[in-house]
């Protein structure tokens, strides 16, 4: 049985582990926020600019940090937050 991710976009599966994923994609995006990959992610979308896009890139981020988080789960790997740094 294949494991269906949190669909982030519309309002199916488990509403507080939407909240905390996006929760937590708003505290990587803030001020506060740590230098990772997913802000630096995040940074990019928002400065796309258009209608709703700190949260087109919240909800990006979110599901990002979704699929990271399972991809870790899955492999038993550790997070390197800058991966792709120079």
């Amino acid at each position: 049985m294949a494991v269906c991710l949190v669909p982030l976009g519309c309002k199916a599966g488990d509403a507080y582990l939407r909240r905390l994923l996006v929760s937590a994609a708003q505290y990587v995006l803030g001020p506060f926020g740590p230098d990772c990959d997913l802000r630096r992610r995040g940074r990019e979308l928002e400065a796309r600019g258009g209608r709703g896009a700190k949260k087109k890139a919240v909800v990006a981020v979110a599901r990002k940090l979704a699929v990271l988080m399972h991809a870790l789960w899955r492999k038993d790997a550790d997070y390197k937050p800058l991966r792709n740094a120079a």
